[in-house]
């Protein structure tokens, strides 16, 4: 990924990762792997972990910890109501904005 994309996936991954969510619990690496396998592939798990402490911090998601085969519990992270509000209100923006970018590719018509 160039440094371009790199930057601009800076600004969306919270919307991305919250909306993985919305479908289903899960946990860091499984968040990780669910990305990579979806063409986003420089994606340092380090990042998605400070994401995750970021969002729970907010109060955006429910964290449980689940015991795991190997090692210590898992933290596996649910979207809450508060979490649902943030990513309607990350959609709603994300349409505004492709909105007004196609407009400019298409000339400011």
């Amino acid at each position: 990924m160039g440094k371009l994309a790199t930057e601009m996936l800076k600004g969306t991954l919270e919307g991305i990762v919250l909306a993985i969510l919305s479908t289903r619990p899960a946990y860091g690496y499984e968040i990780t792997a669910w990305l990579r396998d979806r063409g986003f592939a420089d994606i340092a798990e380090g990042t998605i972990y400070a994401l995750l402490i970021r969002v729970e911090r907010h109060g955006l998601v429910d964290v449980e910890k689940v015991p795991s085969e190997k090692g210590p519990p898992r933290k596996v992270y649910r979207l809450n109501a508060d979490g649902r509000e943030y990513l309607d209100e990350f959609w709603r923006t994300w349409g505004f904005l492709t909105d007004r970018l196609e407009q400019l590719r298409e000339g400011g018509r």
